[in-house]
């Protein structure tokens, strides 16, 4: 019985210390530089750009591939337009 009643205070004490650390507040992260926040937002701008050029080279992959396979050629002229006869009733 001894035996149970040691295991249950080792098993209770684990979970309070647990319950402890999970509640524990942690210190606010320290304050940002300017020079930080610069190096920060050049990182977002570098980003931003390069998602906007990859998505470019995306789209225009895509025209490319749309266009091969309808047949649609860039250079070719439109025909032109068969002259309609006129029908003069006299």
């Amino acid at each position: 019985m001894k035996k149970l009643g040691l295991a249950a205070a080792v098993a209770a004490g684990l979970a309070v210390g647990s319950l402890a650390a999970v509640h524990a507040k942690l210190p606010p992260p320290p304050a940002k530089t300017d020079a930080e926040k610069a190096a920060e937002a050049e990182k977002a701008a570098a980003a931003k750009a390069k998602d906007a050029e990859l998505l470019n080279k995306a789209h225009e992959k895509a025209v490319a591939n749309y266009k091969k396979n309808k047949g649609i050629a860039m250079d070719a002229k439109p025909a032109p337009a068969a002259p309609q006869k006129a029908s003069a009733k006299k």
